[in-house]
């Protein structure tokens, strides 16, 4: 990915960057909210809570400059989840320098960061409710075959 900036917060001239466009996917709109709708916490085990944040990090993975693949990953991911798609939106940096982006859920999200040259990508999968975040994990093994996956789980929100 490319090499992250600071900007500063004093207006300095500076040169006009170069960059790629971003896009904006659009997709299903949730129903309105109900008052007598539940919170979205969920209990499992004796244990009440917002929802699971998976960190998920794929080494040696392949694809993680192309944005098509990326962005079908992701629709595949929230699908196989059971969660409710409302945006994509995803930046493509200079040539080869990785993608970063967002899947914005009724549920929560999925965001995505990649270092093509390093063969690495960060995925944050927080879903809540009775969307099941784990099973974005089979997605992206078969969409990016990661040599090694690394996994961290977080329980948000717990009571």
């Amino acid at each position: 990915m490319a090499r992250l900036e600071l900007v500063a917060a004093t207006k300095e001239a500076r040169a006009p960057r170069v960059r790629t466009s971003a896009r904006t996917v659009r997709a299903v709109v949730a129903p309105p909210v109900n008052d007598d709708q539940k919170d979205h916490f969920i209990t499992r085990n004796g244990l009440t809570y917002a929802g699971s944040h998976l960190i998920i990090d794929l080494w040696e993975a392949e694809g993680l400059n192309d944005r098509d693949r990326i962005e079908t990953a992701l629709i595949d991911a929230v699908k196989a989840a059971g969660a409710t798609l409302l945006h994509i939106h995803l930046h493509t940096f200079s040539e080869g320098g990785g993608i970063s982006g967002v899947a914005v859920l009724a549920e929560s999200h999925i965001s995505v960061h990649t270092w093509p040259e390093k063969g690495y990508a960060a995925f944050d999968v927080f879903m809540c409710g009775d969307a099941e975040p784990r099973k974005a994990l089979g997605v992206f093994k078969a969409a990016f075959n990661p040599g090694r996956i690394v996994i961290g789980e977080h329980k948000r929100g717990v009571l």
